[in-house]
């Protein structure tokens, strides 16, 4: 692979973007506040030289993931948006329009999977240093910080004995046919009717019937199993490709509700985690748990997102504080002076104990200790927000490593997007300025 790409020169016969936009516009300040060297420098380093075609500027990939986490949308209509909109354009990069993609869809996976979570956190750093050149944020708002956990589900369906079961079986035959493995029986036709009759007799609380079905659909699918075995026996190609799908599928025929410990929740997915939260409307949700760091103060520009990390396992909240906290310092610069947190931190593992504040504290509490410790609740609408407008609210990256690179691109547009907010704030003050300076004369 060699250096990134970016020979494009000015089309003489097309005209420049700059001339048929509004260069006022909030995506085009925004555009040249960022420091775009600098995410060249931190992408361009997993760029090695080699044979083959370059890869695509950095800038455009910079571009793509800012304007996808910041306007919520999925790849492919990211991409339709791109080709329409000339705004989008100018601000990847390009000098005039275009009126095909010069970029492919699956691109924007491969970039995520080769840049991983290490290099995207620069476009939260980024977002952060340019609230602090244009006066957003200010450095004691990130002295004062409020740390937070939530969860980031996985884009699964809810998952029950009955359905795992039913998966994993058509999962096998699915993979079986496909290889060319005959099968004794595929039992696709009774395990269907047994999934349905499952739900008919919870539904109405007939659950002795429920578990007599669910037996049934454990013993076919356990046949199927072991016929699989049989058949590939003495073939290390077909075991190995055979090898993970019968690993879940053995996990999810022998796991119970109630049973302790990790269990598989989704064959697509099996990283997923139960966590439950305390949530009256969702008891449990399914997904991995996230941090998120927030100004304990009140910026000018809004309440930013300071850092972000997903968590696997279900850790303790108490024992990530200290992790959190010095990564926190490192991607600022700042040392933080007091930490706010909820309840759920006691016993926590941070070096500096009289540097963190538990809601409801009462000893060593002065005044304007009450009042920051107020503000701790100011990062539940951040979480609210990073969940319901830049897809945090539910995965759809693979794997672990898609879990930390949605909460870092989540965190990096919604940042991007209160930066969007405070340059037309400033644009509008500006025009209030002049226009109160300049007076129009009052016709007669």
């Amino acid at each position: 692979m060699a250096k990134p790409r970016d020979n494009r020169q000015k089309d003489l016969l097309r005209p420049a973007l700059e001339d048929i936009i509004d260069l006022d516009h909030p995506l085009v300040r925004l555009a040249r506040e960022i420091d775009w060297p600098f995410l060249d420098g931190r992408f361009a380093s997993v760029c090695t030289s080699g044979p083959g075609q370059p890869p695509l500027p950095t800038r455009l990939v910079a571009g793509l993931f800012i304007l996808k986490h910041l306007h919520d949308l999925s790849d492919e209509v990211l991409c339709a948006r791109w080709l329409e909109n000339p705004y989008y354009q100018f601000f990847c990069g390009e000098l005039s329009f275009c009126h095909k993609l010069p970029f492919e869809r699956s691109s924007l996976t491969h970039w995520r999977q080769r840049l991983g979570e290490e290099q995207l956190v620069a476009l939260v750093q980024e977002s952060l240093s340019v609230a602090h050149r244009t006066g957003a944020l200010a450095t004691r708002d990130l002295e004062r910080v409020v740390v937070d956990t939530t969860v980031q589900p996985k884009a699964i369906a809810h998952p029950t004995d009955a359905r795992l079961c039913h998966r994993a079986l058509e999962k096998l035959v699915d993979l079986a046919k496909r290889n060319g493995v005959p099968l004794r029986q595929s039992y696709r036709r009774v395990a269907k009717r047994a999934v349905i009759m499952i739900g008919r007799y919870t539904h109405a609380q007939q659950f002795k019937r429920a578990r007599r079905q669910l037996r049934f659909l454990r013993t076919r699918l356990g046949r199927v199993i072991r016929d699989i075995r049989r058949r590939i026996d003495g073939n290390e190609a077909l075991k190995q490709r055979f090898a993970n799908l019968l690993a879940l599928a053995h996990r999810v025929r022998f796991q119970d509700h109630r049973q302790r410990g990790p269990k598989v929740y989704s064959l697509h997915a099996p990283e997923v985690e139960c966590i439950g939260k305390g949530k009256a409307r969702a008891p449990y949700e399914f997904g991995c748990k996230v941090s998120i760091a927030t100004p304990a103060t009140k910026p000018k520009g809004g309440q930013f997102v300071l850092h972000a990390k997903a968590l696997h396992g279900n850790p303790f909240d108490g024992h990530t504080l200290g992790p959190v906290i010095t990564e926190l310092e490192q991607l600022t610069g700042v040392e933080t002076r007091r930490i706010h947190v909820d309840k759920g931190y006691r016993g926590h593992n941070h070096k500096e104990k009289f540097r963190v504040w538990i809601s409801g504290q009462a000893r060593r509490v002065s005044r304007p200790i009450r009042r920051e410790m107020k503000r701790r609740a100011a990062v539940e609408p951040v979480i609210g927000h990073a969940k319901a407008e830049h897809r945090m609210g539910r995965n759809y990256l693979k794997g672990r490593d898609g879990d930390r690179i949605n909460a870092v691109l989540a965190a990096a547009g919604y940042n991007f997007a209160l930066l969007l907010r405070w340059l037309a704030r400033l644009l509008r003050a500006l025009f209030q300025a002049l226009s109160n300076a300049f007076p129009i004369a009052r016709l007669a």
